[in-house]
């Protein structure tokens, strides 16, 4: 953990191996599927999150095979006791304010985009708005493919798709603001 008591992007990853495998065990290639998904969905691509492997699970007594398989063989994975005591020590971690650094270049794109050229600005735009959409159909993706996560996980998903919604409409007004001006 960070020194203000959050989360780790390695940590972050751990938390979702160890939520998703105490609902009930998994084989190994569904679970280190699982997170993917949700990680890339939520996140997009990032080899930073991605980088550890389940089988650290298994060697740290976190997680264990049912039967005698190992994870060569896709075995059956339940969470141990000691995993549980950590996936409550990740899932109580403090939040911190969202620190992405995608949002601060964002953000810098807003505030100079008035420095650049105007067939500049139409392109950064465009280039605005294309992340918007990418985000809202991984978001739109995680949604459909988590129908079992429970309530409060499809509250939250919604409201998420329906701020990307909004942020993409505006965006799409100021690409074609930015357009008209070329």
């Amino acid at each position: 953990m960070f020194a203000d008591n959050t989360l780790t992007p390695r940590e972050a990853v751990r938390l979702c191996a160890l939520g998703t495998i105490a609902r009930g065990p998994r084989r190994y290639s569904d679970l280190a599927a699982s997170v993917r998904h949700f990680v890339t969905r939520i996140t997009g691509p990032s080899l930073d999150l991605l980088g550890s492997s389940m089988e650290l699970l298994r060697f740290e007594g976190l997680v264990e095979p049912l039967s005698g398989e190992g994870m060569e063989d896709d075995a059956v994975l339940a969470i141990t006791e000691g995993g549980r005591a950590e996936f409550l020590r990740l899932m109580t971690a403090n939040l911190r304010a969202s620190s992405d650094l995608s949002r601060l270049v964002t953000a810098l794109k807003f505030r100079f985009m008035d420095l650049l050229p105007p067939e500049s600005q139409a392109m950064q735009a465009e280039l605005l708005l294309e992340t918007a959409e990418t985000e809202l159909v991984r978001l739109r993706d995680l949604r459909g493919a988590s129908s079992a996560e429970g309530a409060l996980m499809l509250e939250w998903l919604d409201q998420e798709i329906n701020e990307a919604e909004r942020r993409q409409a505006w965006l799409e007004a100021l690409a074609d603001r930015a357009a008209a001006t070329v």
